[in-house]
């Protein structure tokens, strides 16, 4: 048990190390101030040929009104279909954003111990942020935050004027996550001087814009930077393991206090490393698993230091779960207990908003998770925002984080740049999410090309990486090449494979499904001897188009589709097929194509959340599953490996 804790502990050391500072979610406390700057911005699109007028001419130096038009643009919001200019819905290339705010007045008085922060929830994708006209960060990729520590430019400022100046460039390129490529047109006599066009080998609309909130937060000048956390249980003792990284001071004091969500003190702690023991605890259990999914404690964590002959002192609270994950060559299995994702794919994705965070729509779609009876989802095919994943740890649904690796495709896309672009992509999202209970698993791309040869060094280094920071978590990728010539399958902990049978292949055919499902199957697991999970599979189908018999794109060839694969499902989960994730949860929007109708419609909803009738198929199906699994489990009588 002894060499079990230290191990643990040297992994929470590794950890801290490979990600170096933290970045911890910006929660208000005794110690801590926010200040939100959501609302209506100044915007201004660069159409200049270069793309570089904003540069060239300092937009940032003053307030963007000045260096020409401007328009209302709203944050959080993708800003492509919030005009009727389709050039702006189209746009490629560097986009300005502006806010100007004044700050309180106690975040100025008190410069020795006040530190401002400045941070962006998520901008897509390459941002430069001034403040006051100084620059002060950049951050390359989108679905991922950033921040900046501006204390010294807003305490220096007249009346605590803040104007925070944001240039952002939606270009994809073969090394960006996800990559593309721009394609210039020369030809004359079809197309003006200068054009060109975004390509991409993704199956979504490059939405752009700043998708997450932007705020202001305050911390002491010593402050708790990051919090790292691992769990396990044994019999009826949970274990909570930490690591406190601390700024600003090498001289300071830390206390911990593990609550229970009514507010009970459970379990007392002190020191930057170090584990907390819980008596009889509240596991964390994903939903229908247990009566009561989704439990969390809180720990609460204070720093004291001397500050100018001062004590100062942080505050800053933890979600914890108490929770395990382990995978064998059939089963996955949290808290010891077999799991079966039986889920959806997402998008963060709605009419207007686009990729835009929206609080209404999130609570829709998590009624909409819980009326279907789903327990899981995978983030296809981007991080999604902290806001939606604080609900899966609240709800107990369970995710397969996914990073932006979607459409590598190419040669070019696995060279060393991407590689190493790829490697920060990951640090930067285990950083944000290692301490949620409700991530079982990271997924490292979607689709790449992994037959290609240069894909096996490239996803054993990036599996190898990820293992290294977070060795708690299996780790995959979704593939959808041939199994005999998946160079990056090796490497994996669980399998997941997409197929569209009587889709994409034998367009039509329904008959088909079910041999060539069993195939595919039977194929991996002989191959691989692991765990399989059926992360996307699915039709089209144009709510309110009906035809008996079934045909494609009408809602009932879209159910015929669903419960071919079924009939195999329900086979192969008795085996070592461990889950199936429905694509998609609600239609939407991509790139304009002739197979594709204001976007794709593979949805169980419309975009606007509206049922189809495979929704009632899945859903019938997912209760009838969580019921057979014998959920609902008041006690445990299983202990932990």
């Amino acid at each position: 048990m002894a060499l079990c804790c230290a191990l643990c502990l040297l992994l929470l050391c590794c950890q801290a190390l490979a990600l170096g500072r933290g970045m911890l979610y910006p929660r208000e406390s005794t110690s801590r101030e926010l200040k939100e700057l959501n609302g209506i911005w100044s915007f201004r699109a660069d159409f200049s040929p270069q793309r570089d007028k904003g540069f060239v001419h300092q937009w940032y130096r003053k307030p963007l009104r000045q260096s020409g038009p401007v328009i209302d643009m709203p944050v959080p919001a993708s800003f492509n279909e919030l005009t009727q200019d389709p050039s702006l819905r189209r746009f490629t290339g560097w986009v300005w954003y502006e806010k100007e705010v004044l700050l309180p007045r106690s975040w100025l008085l008190n410069a020795l111990n006040t530190r401002v922060v400045l941070r962006v929830g998520s901008a897509h994708y390459y941002s430069i942020v001034w403040v006051n006209g100084v620059n002060v960060t950049e951050h390359e990729g989108g679905h991922l935050p950033f921040e900046a520590d501006i204390t010294r430019i807003v305490q220096g400022s007249p009346g605590g004027l803040c104007r925070i100046t944001i240039a952002l460039n939606n270009t994809l390129t073969p090394q960006t996550l996800p990559p593309g490529s721009i394609q210039f047109k020369r030809d004359k006599s079809k197309y003006p001087s200068g054009y060109f066009v975004q390509k991409t080998k993704f199956d979504f609309f490059n939405y752009a814009g700043i998708h997450r909130p932007v705020v202001l937060y305050t911390t002491p000048s010593v402050y708790i930077d990051d919090i790292t956390v691992t769990t396990a249980w044994a019999g009826n003792i949970g274990v909570v393991r930490y690591e406190v990284l601390v700024m600003g001071n090498t001289r300071y004091s830390l206390s911990l206090n593990l609550r229970e969500k009514e507010g009970k003190v459970v379990a007392t702690g002190e020191g930057p490393i170090g584990e907390l023991k819980v008596v009889e605890p509240k596991l964390w259990w994903p939903y229908l698993m247990h009566e009561n999914p989704g439990y969390l404690y809180y720990l609460e964590v204070k720093l004291s230091a001397q500050v100018g002959g001062e004590l100062s002192e942080d505050v800053y609270t933890l979600p914890v779960g108490i929770r395990t994950v382990h995978v064998t060559s059939r089963r996955f299995l949290i808290n010891g207990e077999p799991f079966y994702f039986h889920g959806v794919n997402k998008h963060e994705d709605a009419d207007i908003r686009g990729k835009g965070l929206d609080w209404a729509l999130i609570v829709k779609d998590f009624n909409l998770l819980q009326w279907l009876g789903a327990n899981s989802f995978r983030t296809s095919h981007y991080p999604y925002a902290e806001e939606i994943m604080d609900l899966c740890d609240a709800y107990g649904i369970v995710v397969i984080d996914e990073s932006p690796g979607v459409g590598i495709k190419y040669p070019e896309n696995f060279g060393n740049k991407s590689l190493a672009h790829h490697l920060v992509v990951m640090e930067e999202l285990i950083r944000r999410d290692k301490n949620r209970p409700s991530v079982v698993m990271w997924s490292v791309a979607n689709e790449p090309a992994s037959e290609l040869l240069p894909a096996a060094y490239y996803f054993k280094t990036v599996i190898a990486h990820t293992k290294a920071i977070d060795p708690t978590r299996p780790v995959t990728f979704v593939s959808n090449a041939n199994y005999a010539h998946d160079h990056g399958a090796p490497y994996v902990d669980v399998i997941c494979v997409n197929s569209y049978f009587s889709w994409y292949f034998d367009a039509g055919h329904l008959e088909v499904i079910q041999l060539q499902l069993n195939t595919q199957f039977k194929n991996w697991y002989k191959t691989y001897k692991k765990p399989i999970i059926q992360s996307e599979y699915g039709a089209d189908a144009i709510a309110g188009l009906h035809n008996d018999p079934p045909l494609m794109f009408s809602e009932e060839y879209q159910k015929a589709v669903l419960k071919e694969y079924h009939s195999v499902f329900d086979k192969k989960r008795k085996e070592y097929v461990i889950g199936e994730l429905i694509w998609n949860f609600a239609d939407f929007m991509t790139d304009q194509a002739t197979s594709r109708v204001l976007g794709n419609k593979k949805g169980i909803f419309t975009r606007q959340r509206q049922p189809k009738a495979a929704a009632f198929v899945l859903r019938d199906r997912y209760w009838k599953l969580a019921n057979e699994s014998s959920c609902l489990r008041p006690t445990l009588t299983y202990y932990n490996l």
